[in-house]
């Protein structure tokens, strides 16, 4: 059996549906002898995440399985180990830098939180 990493989409529905499109990108661990099961897999986990039910102000929320855009196979797992890689264009680095340290921050700020 080996590991893949599969990327699930959910397109997020509420109300009347009116308003800006909304995506969950869910990335998740499967174990599968191959790239097919894998897929297979996958697509039943994602299945399995579809939902419904009411939000806070009584508004209808649906969660819908729309695919399995990306299916990677994973090496022997390890400490280092890459399971990830993305390659990002933007025409600001600038803030993708800003946001990137933005982001590490707050990790950082949880962390030392749970260490105290």
């Amino acid at each position: 059996m080996s590991w893949f990493l599969a990327k699930i989409i959910y397109r997020i529905s509420s109300g009347n549906g009116r308003h800006q499109a909304q995506f969950d990108e869910q990335l998740r661990l499967v174990q599968a002898a191959s790239e097919g099961e894998a897929m297979e897999r996958a697509t039943e986990i994602g299945l399995a995440g579809e939902d419904s039910f009411r939000n806070g102000d009584g508004q209808p929320v649906t969660w819908r399985f729309v695919n399995i855009p990306e299916l990677h196979p994973l090496p022997a797992l390890g400490d280092g180990a890459e399971l990830y890689s993305q390659v990002r264009e933007t025409e600001d680095p600038s803030s993708y830098i800003n946001f990137v340290h933005y982001k590490a921050h707050c990790i950082r700020e949880r962390a030392a939180q749970t260490i105290n």
